[in-house]
């Protein structure tokens, strides 16, 4: 029984150093992060496996589809800027930043088209116009 909590708690140890010492992104969770919480998820409903299963292929699908989006954003990135540097999360980010989207979220918001604001009036105009 002692040998199998050392070698528990060492385990444990050794996957925490892993994590700590990867490059952290503004990824969704993957596998591992989906799949702790489908397990706590089925664990109540006494599945804990197939919690963790589903919780698995939901993470990856999810990390597939922002990796895709990103691709897609850095190739309209390069369509703007020819001969642009850096990796597809760079531009991707670049692009984020210039077309005021928010990661994961392909569409542009209404508001960010340049030329379709309304030119501000001075106030003396404004009050001139209620009267």
């Amino acid at each position: 029984m002692k040998l199998h909590r050392v070698m528990t708690l060492g385990l444990t140890g050794l996957m925490a150093a892993t994590v700590g010492a990867t490059v952290v992104r503004a990824e969704p969770g993957g596998c591992l992060k989906y799949g702790a919480a489908g397990a706590v998820g089925g664990h109540l409903a006494d599945h804990t496996m197939l919690g963790a299963t589903a919780g698995c292929v939901t993470g990856m699908y999810r990390r597939h589809e922002y990796r895709k989006e990103a691709r897609n954003k850095a190739k309209l990135y390069d369509q703007e800027h020819p001969g642009a540097k850096g990796t597809y999360e760079q531009k991707a980010t670049a692009y984020d930043v210039e077309h005021s989207t928010a990661p994961g979220s392909a569409a542009a918001p209404s508001n960010a088209q340049p030329g379709t604001a309304k030119p501000q009036q001075p106030a003396s105009q404004q009050g001139a116009e209620r009267l």
